[in-house]
């Protein structure tokens, strides 16, 4: 592996305040623990958000080491608002035209990487790109480096979510109001009211389905998965998420990460590069 500093990984966060501040975190942290440059990548509103992030900070020299770079998105050319970038004041309605709309980063996405790799003479070491681009997989497929799935929430949100929305068990469960969702113990259930109306509602041909259904499995795809998380915390979640998705996650705290799970993240980065081998922690 070459000079770490001259090493770089790209990342993908969703466009909501909810998904970029996780991001913000993990980046400063990937930094601190390997010394790989990180380049960030979202539209130019949402480039303007992180930026202000970052110059509020004091840490100048860390900057240096994270960039910030634009991707062109047009909301109005996909039924929304102007200058709608974020999932910010928008009704659910909205949200969902907006879910749909992201989809359309793909390419301009592909042609960023492909920038990378052309000026570096090498592909980036790897995408870390966040659960609702999980097309980002067949974007680093693509380009010969490998993606990491990034989910914001916990391993068992994270398996709970997977789960529902990949299988829909609620759908055939007969008079009962709890049901079983695949990658549980059996002991577990879940209840109807726990779902928001357009999950409880969703049938695998609505919009929702469509979008989550196609970014989830894509995600599945990865290298490897990381949480927001702790082992120590949620060791039973994370160990059901690796069984069901077949990968090795690794639960990391990126806002309050410890010297030791900063070596077990350089692990984890270094092991889905250098084996590209299904890996979630």
């Amino acid at each position: 592996m070459a000079s770490k500093s001259n090493e770089q990984i790209v990342m993908l966060p969703f466009l909501a305040h909810g998904h970029l501040i996780p991001f913000i975190a993990l980046a400063r942290q990937i930094h601190q623990a390997t010394g790989f440059r990180i380049s960030i990548a979202s539209t130019p509103l949402n480039i303007q958000y992180l930026s202000s992030t970052f110059n509020s900070s004091s840490d100048e020299p860390e900057n240096d080491h994270i960039t910030l770079l634009e991707l062109p998105f047009c909301s109005a050319d996909n039924g929304l608002p102007p200058n709608t970038e974020s999932t910010e004041n928008l009704s659910l309605d909205a949200i969902g035209k907006f879910l749909s709309a992201s989809q359309s980063l793909r390419a301009p996405f592909h042609s960023l990487v492909s920038d990378i790799s052309a000026k570096q003479g090498h592909p980036p070491l790897c995408i870390i790109s966040d659960v609702f681009f999980g097309w980002a997989s067949e974007v680093a497929n693509s380009l010969g480096t490998v993606n990491v799935t990034f989910s914001t929430g916990g391993a068992y949100g994270t398996l709970a979510y997977s789960s529902i929305w990949l299988n829909l068990p609620h759908r055939g469960r007969g008079d009962s109001d709890e049901f079983y969702s695949p990658g549980f113990p059996d002991r577990c259930r879940f209840h109807i009211t726990q779902l928001h109306h357009f999950l409880r509602n969703a049938d695998g041909t609505d919009s929702w389905s469509k979008f989550f259904q196609s970014q989830i499995s894509f995600s599945m795809q990865s290298a490897g998965w990381l949480c927001n998380t702790v082992e120590e915390f949620e060791p039973a979640g994370l160990e059901w998420l690796r069984e069901f998705s077949q990968t090795s996650c690794l639960g990391y705290r990126a806002s309050s990460a410890t010297n030791c799970a900063k070596e077990r993240f350089f692990f984890f980065i270094c092991s889905c590069i250098r084996y590209k081998h299904k890996t979630c922690w």
